[in-house]
């Protein structure tokens, strides 16, 4: 495990950040750590995009099935 430090956080963010972990029962360091490990285990929107991209679409719904459920849901 690494240690990192961050300086030139705006105070109202640090208060609120505050806030949130004594609500979780947290200290401020583990409520943060736990919030940036989420942060680094999200793909990013490029990822995202790329996996769309290279996904086998051939068996998924066709254009008049989409566009017929999407009507049928608006009645």
């Amino acid at each position: 495990m690494g240690t990192l430090y961050i300086r030139d956080v705006d105070s109202t963010a640090i208060e609120v950040l505050k806030a949130r972990a004594a609500a979780a029962g947290m200290s401020l360091s583990a409520y943060v750590g736990g919030e940036i490990v989420k942060m680094a285990k999200r793909p990013t929107n490029a990822e995202v995009a790329e996996r769309l991209r290279t996904m086998d679409r051939t068996n998924g719904p066709t254009r008049e099935e989409i566009l017929k459920a999407l009507h049928e849901s608006r009645r």
